[in-house]
């Protein structure tokens, strides 16, 4: 077992740290403040290769592994939390839908421009009555001759609002259950009956706009059907299972950036005449902050690890971003006990990071929810 990064793993961590220390946290605050989506960070980010890191080259990618591209995300969270929502969004959820079960023809048509940065991607599950309970859902699509009437809606669709092309579940036999959902391709701009209803006012993960859906009389060609009629539940499954660990890798910037945010002001407030950073409950804050953040990134690599692998890693997925999910929000709560007074004023950014970090423990299964995961994984083992 080998814990140390490979020499392209260090070039692709210090070029992204760089880029966050120099683009990123500079303007953090005003994403926050203005809550639009920064499409000229994106457009840097696609330059840089970082849109598509762990595709392969031949459609668009930077062919890297999963560690890579964990570390990346770990550090662009860091910067800002709403940013790595919306690269894991477009990477994770959309582009691996059609990575994973794309033909030929849909990868190079739709996967290479979102590899590229050239589109945005999102991957609409959740529906208001369907957030867990993906079986729950009501949106369906009907076979029209050579193609699909997608009606219904959904809700909480991260990127939904500025998506080129969102990858859609609905039910194509009601009657089914979750053998009767399936997956599609969606163009909002090309396709007629896309509707972008609002977009949700959020507690933090601010820049990454989180949009509600309403499909009226949307009509799709055949040829954006993913896999085959009532694939889509097991889709879903396994693309959520591999996006967890970048969930993960969202948790652990976040949770890296509010300590070294108290770390540094540990150095710096002085109280009694001494930094606040020479007092042993300040100390044991930072030595339980520290190895927290630590334990969380080989959970993280652990699971990374086995996808590269081609194992089994349901329970490790889940496992590392529980575990991160909640250090983030443990962390950056810290981090404002550190801070005292100031940290709960927007003067300093140890709230934003409190606030960007409780949304771990809700999207792409709530902490609840992976915890059943574990425990059926760990009773079948």
């Amino acid at each position: 077992m080998d814990f140390a990064l490979s020499a392209e793993q260090r070039q692709i961590r210090d070029m992204v740290s760089e880029f966050v220390d120099e683009e990123v946290v500079p303007v953090a605050d005003e994403i926050d403040h203005e809550d639009e989506f920064p499409q000229d960070l994106v457009d840097e980010m696609a330059d840089l290769g970082l849109m598509g890191m762990p595709f392969p080259e031949e459609y668009g990618g930077a062919g890297l592994d999963y560690h890579s591209y964990a570390i990346g995300l770990e550090e662009i969270s860091r910067g800002s939390g709403g940013l790595g929502t919306i690269v894991a969004a477009h990477i994770s959820l959309a582009g691996n839908m059609l990575y994973e079960f794309g033909d030929e023809s849909q990868k190079e048509e739709y996967l290479t421009p979102l590899a590229e940065g050239r589109d945005i991607g999102a991957f609409a599950l959740s529906e208001a009555g369907a957030g867990s309970d993906v079986p729950a859902m009501e949106t369906t699509a009907e076979k029209d001759g050579d193609e699909y009437v997608i009606d219904g809606g959904k809700l909480w669709i991260s990127n939904g609002s500025v998506a080129d092309t969102v990858t859609v579940f609905a039910k194509t036999d009601p009657e089914a259950g979750n053998k009767g959902i399936s997956s599609f391709i969606v163009r909002p701009e090309e396709d007629d009956g896309f509707i972008v209803e609002n977009t949700e006012e959020k507690l933090g993960d601010k820049g990454c706009p989180t949009a509600e859906l309403r499909f009226d009389d949307l009509r799709i060609p055949e040829d954006r059907l993913l896999g085959a009629e009532g694939d889509g539940f097991v889709h879903a499954l396994k693309t959520l299972n591999g996006g967890r660990i970048t969930i993960a890798a969202r948790g652990v910037g976040i949770a890296r950036a509010a300590f070294e945010n108290a770390r540094d002001y540990a150095n710096e407030r002085e109280q009694f005449g001494q930094p606040i950073g020479e007092f042993q409950s300040i100390k044991h804050k930072l030595a339980d902050m520290d190895t927290k953040i630590q334990a969380a990134k080989m959970l993280m690599h652990k699971a990374a690890d086995k996808k590269i692998r081609g194992e089994n890693y349901i329970k490790d997925a889940a496992q590392a971003k529980l575990y991160a999910s909640e250090v983030s929000r443990e962390v950056a709560n810290e981090g404002i006990q550190i801070h005292g007074g100031y940290g709960y004023t927007k003067d300093f950014p140890a709230e934003r990071f409190y606030r960007d970090a409780k949304l771990n423990e809700i999207y792409e299964g709530t902490s609840e929810v992976l915890r059943n995961t574990i425990g059926d994984q760990l009773l079948e083992e």
